[in-house]
């Protein structure tokens, strides 16, 4: 069966149908993956939907696949298709992979062979529009119904509108990854690609701690004045444990602006809280007792101490590592100029900071700096050396 647009994908919610598209798979040597999430709607968000596609049993046309979308509410053995994604032999095709990987590593316990990023391969290739709806749009001339980045992936049934919506975020990538290749090829940034790609199959996901959530990670903490600060983070504190409560996001309970306009104004009174003007009424009736307590309560104690992660890892440098940053940076950019793309494809800020700190002398050292790989380390080694050899 081959799935075109306009056709639906097949629906895969039971174990008989995992089966029969892990036996479509497994004759596979490349498809695609994506999935949808409920972050917007969840305080403890899960993955809700992975869509695939798979080359149909004809032709040599990439256009030509059979779209399956996976219910993981609906199934709860998933160990078949993290033996299939697991396989070296099989390129899982992904656009902006490294997020589906982690949340599939935390859901399912899932770990990727090999992968071929499509987003990555355009930015190494120095596109200017690198999001899957704007390329989809630019190369097949589909058009992506905005309206179901926001919508509840974990409600069912699923809408006619975010099934189709599903289907079209993996149906092209298996043509755009050929258009990649050659393009990749043809600009000889193949062995580039392949090396990046290569990176991101061996992160090991299971180092990634969950991101501890600290109040500081609000833009509006570091522009309070220090003496209402235990406020906002009281507040915020509360809003934490009403989100885990209700199982919402936090914002859905009350906006950082709002919490920072509270922690501004420091109301006492029910009519001082009305008069804070970015809190609805519907929030004034629910929460306004609990608000005002708490401001009450911690309007008088001293201002908490900002972590150190809330400092820019280059203000943890000594002087001297400092200056090696700085002049990475500048040969970095100057590189990426060249090159037509993004700083960070060349080097990210992480490993430019490893390279200052740990300052490496010959290629063996640098070979022991993380996100070097063999690419890099070829084309770019020589001239990291060199840099670090003049700031003796």
């Amino acid at each position: 069966m081959s799935a075109q647009p306009g056709s639906g994908p097949i629906l895969v919610y039971t174990q008989r149908l995992l089966a029969q598209m892990l036996a479509h798979l497994s004759q596979q040597s490349v498809w695609a993956l994506d999935t949808e999430s409920n972050s917007l709607y969840s305080y403890y968000p899960k993955v809700c939907l992975i869509q695939i596609s798979a080359p149909a049993d004809h032709g040599d046309d990439p256009l030509a696949v059979v779209d399956y979308l996976v219910d993981p509410l609906r199934i709860t053995n998933l160990e078949g298709l993290g033996k299939v994604l697991a396989n070296p032999a099989v390129e899982v095709v992904m656009h902006a992979a490294e997020n589906d990987m982690l949340l599939l590593h935390r859901s399912f316990g899932i770990h990727f062979g090999r992968v071929f990023d499509t987003q990555l391969a355009a930015r190494i290739l120095g596109w200017s529009q690198v999001g899957l709806a704007a390329i989809l749009e630019e190369q097949f001339g589909v058009v992506s119904d905005k309206r179901m980045q926001r919508t509840n992936w974990g409600k069912r049934p699923l809408t006619p509108q975010q099934i189709a919506y599903a289907q079209m975020d993996t149906h092209y990538l298996l043509a755009l990854r050929q258009q990649l290749i050659e393009e990749l090829q043809a600009r000889g940034r193949w062995d580039e690609a392949q090396d990046a790609f290569d990176h991101l199959a061996k992160n090991n996901y299971a180092d990634r701690v969950t991101e501890e959530r600290s109040f500081w990670q609000m833009k509006c903490a570091r522009q309070l004045p220090p003496g209402h600060l235990a406020v906002l983070e009281a507040l915020w504190l509360w809003r934490e444990d009403q989100a885990r409560q209700q199982n919402r996001p936090p914002f859905k309970i009350i906006t950082d602006a709002e919490l920072a306009d509270l922690a501004t104004a420091l109301p006492a009174t029910s009519a001082a809280l009305r008069d804070v003007v970015s809190l609805g009424e519907r929030h004034q009736e629910r929460y306004g007792a609990d608000l005002l307590r708490i401001i009450a309560e911690a309007r008088h104690r001293p201002p908490p101490s900002p972590p150190d992660a809330t400092l820019r890892p280059e203000q943890t440098l000594e002087k001297a590592a400092l200056n090696r940053y700085d002049a990475l940076r500048k040969w970095r950019s100057e590189r990426a100029l060249a090159r037509g793309v993004a700083p960070d494809i060349v080097l990210n800020n992480a490993t430019l900071l490893q390279i200052a700190q740990r300052r490496p002398t010959t290629p063996q050292d640098l070979e022991q700096v993380a996100d070097i790989g063999a690419w890099k380390m070829h084309t770019y080694g020589p001239e990291i050396l060199a840099i670090l050899q003049s700031m003796k």
